[in-house]
């Protein structure tokens, strides 16, 4: 696996070994990051289930200044550590080893909101309906800020959150990318 463009184009970044994670294929990465514009200019970014880190790590490739990584897993943060050890970007992230609901519990107390949030849970446990409430019910994604979820492509959303509303849906194989925008009027 490595990071598609930016600062830390090509760099190569470890993945769990087995099968225990789902890593996002580059394809499917490469292909949302696209989307959303390709480079940007700051930002904060939260990798939830993060796995590797790929996703918060190639945000910060492309541009993104802070990047928060969250996952339930001891493996997977050692993982992430590493990659973030090998790109030398350690003063841009903070690691939390917790569950969804207590990190973002955390993170709220914190007073932190996001740019880009990408929710990437394992497809069988998946509780992106109720993270996505978590997050608009507490003001934790800036005005505009994007949510993207990678699901099993079966999988059913709730049409909107409140000022979360989907803007976009793509398939890749058995991967549905569903993307929302919070649209705070006013």
């Amino acid at each position: 696996m490595r990071i598609i463009a930016g600062e830390y184009r090509s760099r190569k970044i470890e993945t769990r070994a087995g099968n225990q994670t789902r890593p996002t294929l580059d394809k499917v990465r490469e292909a949302v990051f696209s989307s959303l514009g390709g480079m940007f200019d700051g930002g904060t970014v939260l990798d939830l289930y993060a796995g590797s880190g790929a996703n918060g790590l190639e945000a910060l490739s492309r541009g993104y200044d802070y990047a928060v990584f969250a996952d339930i897993s001891k493996d997977a943060i050692n993982v992430i550590r590493k990659n973030i050890e090998s790109l030398r970007c350690k003063e841009k992230t903070k690691v939390l080893h917790m569950p969804d609901k207590k990190a973002l519990s955390l993170l709220k107390m914190e007073g932190i909101c996001f740019d880009l949030v990408y929710l990437d849970p394992p497809y069988a446990g998946q509780r992106n309906n109720e993270i996505l409430e978590y997050l608009q019910e507490n003001n934790m994604i800036t005005d505009c800020g994007v949510v993207v979820i990678e699901s099993a492509k079966e999988d059913e959303f709730k049409k909107e959150f409140g000022s979360l509303k989907p803007y976009k849906e793509a398939t890749y194989g058995i991967t549905r990318i569903t993307y929302y925008r919070n649209e705070v009027e006013g």
